[in-house]
């Protein structure tokens, strides 16, 4: 065999080598950001899952309070019956998402504010223990959100990079989208007395 064809199969070689390896990076990018999601998702469901058991404390002390608890169940009802793919997600539905979470988050926060109106309910020990583990779940999404956009930044990089971006094209790799504050969170809060 001639030098020059060895030359060029060697250098076809380390083409496809390096095709088949820029390729499973952005598949093992890919993956490492929906499995981020999935820990994001994980852990709003650890937050519904807690939700029934506060409602039912606070139910036996604030009889009266019932529109609130009904918002609480609705809003937690409407955040998880939405399922979005991460690789397909766009941004509509992505605000969409944050926005029934972030509305399940504000129906929390009334129904924490109306155990203040009720001393013995403040007291309970059930009440007490469910409040902790509601204050170390919204943590918990904050970091897993967190470790979504970073496992999202990774990938996007690599789906963008040149010359992994040719291949994305050709592969149907895509950019992914990141969560985002909502827009109120913007906003300057007012505090007033």
């Amino acid at each position: 065999m001639k030098k020059s064809t060895m030359i060029i199969i060697a250098v076809i070689a380390v083409l496809v080598l390096w095709c088949i390896s820029a390729y499973n990076g952005m598949v093992g990018a890919q993956e490492d950001a929906t499995q981020a999601w999935s820990d994001v998702q994980n852990t709003y469901q650890r937050r519904a899952d807690l939700i029934p058991n506060l409602v039912e404390t606070v139910k036996g002390y604030a009889k009266h309070e019932e529109n609130t608890l009904k918002e609480v169940v609705e809003a937690r009802a409407k955040a998880t019956s939405m399922t979005i793919d991460p690789s397909n997600c766009t941004p509509e539905q992505l605000a969409e998402f944050q926005k029934a979470q972030g509305e399940l988050g504000s129906a929390l926060g009334r129904l924490i504010a109306v155990s203040e109106s009720y001393p013995d309910l403040k007291a309970n020990e059930n009440f007490m223990d469910l409040q902790k583990q509601l204050e170390g779940t919204e943590n918990r999404i904050n970091e897993a959100r967190n470790k979504f956009n970073d496992k999202v930044t990774v990938y996007n990089k690599d789906v963008r990079s040149f010359p992994n971006n040719i291949f994305a094209g050709i592969f149907g790799f895509r950019q992914m989208e990141k969560f985002q504050a909502d827009a109120d969170a913007q906003k300057k809060p007012e505090v007033k007395f």
